[in-house]
This record gives C-alpha cells, structure tokens and sequence, in this order.
C-alpha cells in the first residue's frame, strides 16, 4: 500500500511539472526577444528573420528583434549568442557556418555542444556568380579560363562550409585561384561587380540585385534538384557534382541559458505557422528561400545530414577536421 502511494506520488510530480513546463512555454516570452545573425544585411538569412521576426513580434506580444553580427566566420554572432545566456536570446541564420567549423578553425572558440537546434525555417539557394564583364556564357566555360589562368583569378563565399567545397573542388580539378575572405557580402559584391573578384558562391538574395541590373552573371545553382520556379541550371546537371550545397537556414538557443524543450516546441510551432502564411511563402520564393519549417528533432537531422555529407566531401579531397 505505501509502495503504491508512492508510486501515485511520483506520477503526480510528474504530471504537475509537465503542466507547470507547459504554462511557462505558453506563458514565455517575457521580454523582447533576439534573434542575432552572422551575415550581414540583404543576405537572404537577414531577409528571412526580419519577415518571420514581424509575424512573431504580432503572435508574441513581444517585440522580436533582428541584429546582425557579422564577422569572424560566424564566431561573433555565436559567442553572442552564448554569452547571453538567455533564453530570450536565439542565433538566426546558416548552419554552414559552424558545420564547417573544425574543418576551417585551428582551435573552437566555443564548445560546439553548446548550439542546441531549435527550428528549421528555410533552405536558401545558392548561386555561382561572375562579373558580367568577363563575359563568360556558361560554368564550363569559366572553369576552363581559371584553368588556364593560374594564379590570376580570385573567388570568395558567404559561408565556411561552401569555402571547403569550393576549395576541396579546385584543388582536385587542378584550377589555381586565390580565395578571398570577406567580412560582409556587400564588399564581396562591390569587388565582384568590379572583377577584383572573379567567382563567387552565396545566397541568391545576395546577388539578386545585380545579377537583375546586368552587373553580375549567375551561372548555376549549387544544388542536385532544379529549384521550382527558378530558370538555372544545377551543378550537377552541368556535371559538376563536386560543388553542390544544400543550404539550411534554422533558430538555434544556447544550451546554457536554460530554455526548455516546451518552449522550443512552442517557437518550432509558431514558425511553422508563420510559414503558412500565403504571403510569407511568397516572400520566401522572391529571394529564392525553400519554404521546410521542421521542429528541433527534425532540425537537428537535418544538420547531421550535412555534417555527414561535409565530412564525406572532405575525405574524397583528402581534408580532415583540425580538431
């Protein structure tokens, strides 16, 4: 009898901690909430927060605030991130950025278990762009003018994990060319329209502008599937399966500022409303954003796949993560 009371106890806790996480979920948030990028703004992850960001700042009763701390390969935005230990306090933006940290850092200035997957919110598309004043009609045709120019062409990316595979990929292709890293993609641009730089691998929303006003040529997606609605080739169509790139834009928390699994699915469950909204998925396809809210579990599959598909890409070029 008493070992059956407190059997009854026990569950009882439970179900009043389950009710009481609950409440707090439903309850959150409390104060203005932040999400903080590692692009800069006019890339398409900036596009993306800034138009969820106002659909949840009118859900939330609370103002949802972008900030964008580029630099330092996406380190600063993440030590932000981190040092605040808040649970109001949330890292918007590419995971390419720290999957392909132990590749591209010769020592981690944060502890990689420490970014805990919150929500999938887009993949964005990514393009190969060249000065439209080099004239080049297609991606063959560029490759073989940097085969032929060694040591005289310069190229650049918005992310770590794209610089890996584009230099595993011309290393292995025997293509001498000088990579170039930048800050902020609107310098990357300026030197691109300029032909300071000659290849460049970053979000369509980047070079949307540009590529429209005839300053910049885009010559591929960096992906295996055609993008619906989109007039390019893939990388892979073109026989260049070496430079694909899945891009995965997501919310990620600090796994010290406290937050809970009930509040992770209430934020996972208002994106995916959010992305419901006809207009959003509008937006979203304006600047070439694939619309796949997913919830943390998913997220985090998600980021293994990519994590595994860095990993198997870096083997066949001979890289191996420094730490």
């Amino acid at each position: 009898m008493i070992k059956l009371k407190s059997v009854f106890v026990a569950v009882l806790a439970v179900v009043f901690l389950n009710v009481s996480l609950n409440a707090a979920a439903q309850s959150w948030p409390q104060k203005p909430v932040r999400f903080i990028l590692s692009l800069g703004a006019g890339s398409g992850a900036d596009l993306g927060a800034r138009l969820y960001a106002d659909r949840l700042t009118k859900m939330w009763g609370q103002p949802a605030v972008v900030e964008n701390r580029p630099g330092g390969d996406g380190v600063i935005a993440i030590n932000a991130v981190i040092a605040a230990k808040d649970d109001h306090t949330f890292l918007w933006g590419p995971t390419a950025n720290f999957v392909g940290h132990p590749y591209s850092l010769d020592r981690m200035p944060y502890d990689p278990k420490e970014l805990l997957p919150v929500a999938r919110v887009s993949g964005t598309v990514v393009t190969l762009a060249v000065p439209a004043s080099m004239n080049v009609g297609s991606l063959k045709e560029f490759l073989t003018q940097a085969r032929e120019q060694p040591g005289k062409m310069n190229w650049a990316t918005a992310v770590t994990m794209t610089d890996i595979i584009l230099d595993g990929f011309f290393r292995s292709s025997g293509i001498d060319m000088a990579h170039v890293r930048y800050k902020d993609t609107v310098s990357a641009m300026n030197d691109l329209i300029e032909n300071r730089i000659q290849f460049y691998s970053s979000a369509y929303a980047i070079v949307r502008t540009q590529a429209q006003a005839g300053r910049v040529k885009l010559l591929a997606v960096q992906a295996r599937n055609r993008v619906p609605g989109f007039d390019l080739p893939t990388v892979s169509e073109l026989g260049f399966p070496g430079l694909n790139f899945e891009g995965l834009v997501g919310i990620l928390a600090a796994r010290s500022s406290g937050i809970t699994n009930a509040v992770r699915d209430r934020i996972a469950a208002d994106v995916k409303t959010v992305s419901a909204d006809p207009q959003v998925a509008e937006r979203l396809a304006a600047t070439a954003q694939l619309n796949i809210p997913g919830n943390a579990d998913e997220f985090a599959a998600s980021i293994e796949e990519q994590v595994a598909q860095l990993a198997a890409s870096a083997k066949l070029l001979g890289m191996r993560p420094k730490q």
